[in-house]
């Protein structure tokens, strides 16, 4: 995996993801451009929303999962309480035949989950790495950003002025790397804040510089393309909301202050609600004669919650201290995501639920016959191995309950034996040693 952004990644396989993403954020960029309002913040939503509309499919299927995992959980804890402390084949045979039925009847895989996520995880990873570097991406913010980089090149110790700027430290490895000092140089200005740029400006003449007859940095007189391509409702998208921050509060602009801070509040709100919307297990606490005690359930969850309580103020931060671009992108996400769950829990609870899993127990059914089992015997095998191994336990039980036998008990049976030994025969002599044998076969 390389260091440079600038050049599009080259990951094998992932590298396919991220210029397919790519692709798809140029040609919104195009379509923006095209119609006179070329922007980078309009540019991540509508990206975002196109990417999540794409994803609908695997999100409807992990949130429906999630749903009916909410009413399914009680049944399968109680089939993992029926069995606690069973370690015998046969217990075993039987309870993962009982949870697999429990599965089929709610439609889920219980893996189903994990290969959704498995499939949107490097898809979420690549449109993050796109966002992030937006001109390796997007042509002409990258032709853009190229011309200034190649007029600091030509100056004096304009490399090392560049090196020198506090967004390089990202990029120091790209700077050493052989033929990539301009994807660096261009990789840096494009994190680099707004007082910077404009120190770089006027230190190499910036300002006299355009792309395709238009400025490319703005001056008294005229807008520059960057600043029209990173203005996103007073916010430079290019910015961190911490670094928009100090400058709005120093020159005493309280509405780019609001403006800069509603961000991270933003992301940590819509996290917050994502979490409050999904379906939530009912814990022991909330149905205590419904659901059989399982502390590794209380665990998981109380793990969870936890979870859920931290990424919200994760977010926060996040968001505060990265381009508003990318907070920018998490909040669209995380309102994508929310009127998503909103439209699936709807959904699903106007489902007949009760039918559903009719439905379901049928396919299972039919899926088993074709695999030459009869469903029929299966759960009568599947009973009589829990009516075996519950006698079996009874009898176990039984047996250990039995009060030991006292002395005087144990001297009665001893002259009973003894008695019975020598009964008919003289004691000692080989008919009561006959008697003995006789009755130690009789109890074999």
């Amino acid at each position: 995996m390389d260091f440079m952004l600038l050049t599009q990644n080259s990951t094998p396989i992932f590298k396919y993801i991220v210029k397919l993403l790519g692709l798809i954020m140029n040609g919104i960029f195009e379509f923006l451009n095209l119609i006179g309002i070329p922007n980078i913040g309009l540019s991540i939503i509508l990206f975002t929303i196109v990417i999540y509309l794409l994803l609908m499919p695997l999100t409807i299927k992990q949130q429906k999962f999630s749903k009916l995992s909410a009413r399914m959980n009680p049944e399968i804890q109680a089939i993992q309480a029926k069995y606690k402390g069973k370690q015998d084949q046969a217990s075993m045979l039987a309870m993962n035949q009982e949870t697999k039925a429990v599965y089929a009847k709610y439609g889920v895989s219980p893996s189903g989950s994990c290969v959704q996520l498995l499939i949107q995880m490097p898809i979420l990873f690549a449109l993050y790495r796109v966002i992030y570097a937006m001109p390796a991406y997007v042509t002409k913010i990258g032709e853009a950003f190229g011309v200034l980089a190649d007029k600091i090149m030509q100056a004096p110790n304009g490399v090392e002025e560049v090196k020198a700027l506090s967004s390089a430290v990202y990029f120091a490895k790209n700077f050493d790397i052989a033929g990539n000092t301009r994807n660096a140089i261009i990789d840096t200005l494009n994190k680099t804040s707004t007082l910077d740029m404009a120190a770089l400006s006027e230190k190499f003449g910036l300002a006299e510089l355009t792309y395709n007859g238009s400025l490319i940095l703005s001056n008294s007189a005229e807008k520059g393309l960057l600043d029209v391509y990173n203005n996103f409702l007073g916010l430079n998208i290019g910015n961190s909301p911490m670094d928009t921050m100090k400058t709005a509060f120093a020159a005493g602009n309280y509405l780019l202050l609001a403006g800069a801070i509603a961000i991270p509040v933003l992301a940590a709100v819509t996290q917050w609600l994502n979490y409050k919307l999904m379906p939530q297990a009912a814990t022991n606490d909330d149905n205590k004669k419904k659901q059989p005690a399982n502390d590794t359930a209380e665990a998981m969850q109380q793990s969870m919650k936890m979870m859920n309580t931290l990424m919200p103020i994760m977010s926060a931060w996040f968001c505060l201290t990265l381009p508003a671009g990318m907070g920018l992108y998490w909040v669209i996400g995380a309102v994508v995501r929310s009127i998503q769950q909103v439209a699936i829990n709807k959904h699903i609870d106007r489902m007949d639920i009760d039918a559903e899993l009719e439905k379901n127990a049928e396919i299972y059914k039919e899926k088993l016959k074709k695999q030459g089992i009869d469903p029929a015997k299966l759960q009568a095998a599947a009973r009589t191995n829990t009516k075996n191994i519950t006698s079996k336990t009874a009898y176990q039980s039984t047996a250990s309950k039995r009060p030991a036998k006292t002395d005087e008990e144990k001297a009665e049976d001893v002259r009973r034996s003894t008695e019975y030994y020598n009964k008919n025969a003289k004691p000692g002599s080989l008919a009561a040693k006959a008697n003995m044998v006789k009755q130690y076969n009789e109890k074999k």
